[in-house]
């Protein structure tokens, strides 16, 4: 198991619905949801395509805004920011993973963890300091001035794991994970989040799979845009 579940809410989805117009007719991607997110919760978000999974996890990255309904993340209200303000809120609150890893080729493994660092105006020094750290922490500690196209699948997300916790965020959301990886890269980069979740940090994952939703302590199933489920073991 994972760490004890903290009574406190770091994230709040309160009577969300989220509404594209398509064609001239409106879509409903998610129709009331309300979730609550505790500090060191471990969570996977399921369901089939279409369900919403994307547009919640959007809306969790403040990437895009509720139609109607509120978004609060470590007590403030996302949900009428502006782009500039949910960019700050991005950048010292969250810490995202990509199934394709989305790191920069011309950068090596350091420089890629420390981008994160410098939209937050770290000194060079320090965010030097911190990149290093972490990619020891991730076994990359051999690899530091490597770039992508020298590191295996495994590595690579490694590296994405490294540069989501820079910031020391609030919240790690992670897209498909393991997606692009075999069983036992996907084996290892789930220990890790494992880990993670045992020092107290809170993880928010998208899954197809689940046999990798398992891994979870909750999982959250959603369908035609509104919660089916939510299990906690």
């Amino acid at each position: 198991m994972g760490t004890a579940l903290s009574t406190e809410v770091i994230a709040r989805v309160e009577d969300v619905t989220k509404t594209y117009i398509m064609g001239g007719d409106a879509l409903n991607a998610l129709q009331n949801v309300n979730i609550d997110f505790h500090a060191g919760d471990f969570v996977s978000i399921m369901g089939p395509s279409g369900c919403g999974k994307s547009t919640l996890m959007n809306l969790l990255g403040c990437l895009d805004r509720p139609t109607s309904g509120r978004y609060l993340l470590g007590g403030h209200d996302i949900s009428k920011m502006d782009d500039d303000s949910l960019s700050a809120i991005r950048g010292a609150q969250l810490g995202f993973i990509f199934q394709s890893y989305n790191l920069i080729q011309q950068l090596s493994v350091v420089e890629n963890i420390e981008v994160p660092l410098y939209y937050q105006g770290r000194a060079e020094d320090e965010s030097r300091a911190i990149a290093i750290d972490l990619a020891t922490r991730v076994g990359l500690g051999s690899r530091l001035y490597h770039k992508p196209f020298e590191l295996s699948g495994g590595q690579q997300q490694r590296v994405g794991i490294a540069r989501a916790l820079a910031n020391d965020p609030l919240v790690i959301l992670a897209d498909e994970p393991t997606g692009n990886l075999d069983s036992k890269s996907g084996d290892e980069i789930l220990k890790f989040f494992h880990e993670l979740n045992e020092q107290g940090k809170t993880l928010i994952m998208v899954t197809h799979s689940d046999e990798i939703a398992a891994q979870s302590f909750r999982v959250i199933r959603l369908r035609d845009g509104r919660i089916e489920s939510d299990v906690r073991r």
